[in-house]
C-alpha cells in the first residue's frame, strides 16, 4: 500500500491536481522549447493529449468543452497562437520516428 492510498479522496485529488498544474507549468513556461512531436516520440503523449484528457474529464462530468476550448484552457491561449509562437518544423528524422511509433502503437492496439 502506498502513502497515497492512505490519504482521503479530497486531499488525494488536491495533490494530483497540484501535480498536474506543475506539469502544465513545466511544459508551458519552463520548457516551451520542447516540441509536441518530441514528447510524443519519447513519452507517447503531448500537450494536445493533456488538453484532450481535460476535455474528456469535463465530458465525464457532464460539461461540454470543445477541442479548441480544451486546448485554450491547457495552453493558456488559443492553440494557433501557441503554435505560431513556439512550434518549429519537425525534422525528417523526428517525423519518421513519430510515424514508426504510431505504426507500432497501432499494431499493439
Amino acid at each position: 500500500m502506498s502513502r497515497m492510498d492512505e490519504i482521503d479522496a479530497a486531499t488525494r485529488t488536491e495533490i494530483e491536481a497540484a501535480a498536474f498544474r506543475r506539469l502544465q507549468k513545466h511544459l508551458m513556461e519552463d520548457r516551451p522549447d520542447v516540441q509536441n512531436i518530441d514528447l510524443m516520440n519519447l513519452a507517447g503523449f503531448c500537450r494536445n493529449c493533456l488538453a484532450r484528457w481535460t476535455q474528456e474529464a469535463a465530458a465525464e462530468r457532464g460539461l461540454e468543452m470543445t477541442k479548441d476550448e480544451a486546448r485554450e484552457a491547457y495552453y493558456g491561449m488559443p492553440y494557433d497562437q501557441w503554435r505560431d509562437t513556439h512550434q518549429t518544423e519537425a525534422t525528417e528524422a523526428t517525423r519518421a520516428a513519430f510515424d514508426a511509433a504510431q505504426k507500432h502503437e497501432a499494431s499493439e492496439g
